[in-house]
């Protein structure tokens, strides 16, 4: 099994600062692509930003210069650096991976539970 643990949620007052972590664990080959994702109340789930393991990025134009993905590839974590942060930031984010859990195995997409992210105004 896979398992993506986040950490680094809570309430924040607006122009304030967060930093998630997500930590994967289990049996794991590799991992490709690493990622955030964050839902509201009511909303759709939708891109904050992902990262590859090369490093190329990518972020949702709502977070563009004010996020920053990053990742330790030996610790198999990704984190996410939010400044700035704005009331309507307020989301659940979630933490993705694509891993293989062995050089034979297909590339399958994990998630983790969820950190809790609130801004207040």
């Amino acid at each position: 099994q896979v398992q993506l643990v986040e950490s680094g949620g809570g309430l924040v007052q607006a122009g304030g600062s967060l930093r998630l972590s997500c930590a994967a664990s289990g049996s794991i080959a590799s991992i490709n692509t690493m990622g955030w994702y964050r839902q509201a109340p009511g909303k759709q789930r939708e891109l904050v930003a992902t990262i590859t393991s090369d490093g190329t990025t990518n972020y949702g134009d709502y977070v563009k210069g004010r996020f920053t993905i990053s990742r330790d590839n030996a610790k198999n974590t990704v984190y996410l650096q939010m400044n700035s942060l704005k009331p309507e930031d307020t989301a659940d984010y979630y933490c993705y991976a694509d891993v293989r859990r062995s050089k034979w195995s297909p590339w399958m997409g994990y998630w983790g539970k969820g950190t809790p992210v609130t801004v207040s105004s």
